[in-house]
């Protein structure tokens, strides 16, 4: 099973990606990142399932499905 791994620094913070998870795992931070957007996040309450629907659909590239 996989997991995912978000850069906060290169989110626009456009939620692609939270609308994209089946699960919906990825939410809105709460916290600025360096850009001045607030990034998706995972909300650790909540089981990724690794099928890295949200790294298929951000534009920029700030998510990666990383093996484990």
């Amino acid at each position: 099973m996989g997991r995912i791994v978000l850069n906060r620094d290169k989110c626009k913070a456009c939620y692609i990606c939270v609308d994209a998870c089946p699960k919906k795992v990825l939410e809105a931070d709460e916290t600025v990142n360096s850009l001045g957007y607030y990034p998706a996040k995972v909300n650790a309450d909540k089981e990724c399932i690794g099928c890295a629907m949200c790294a298929r659909v951000c534009p920029d590239m700030a998510i990666e499905k990383v093996y484990s």
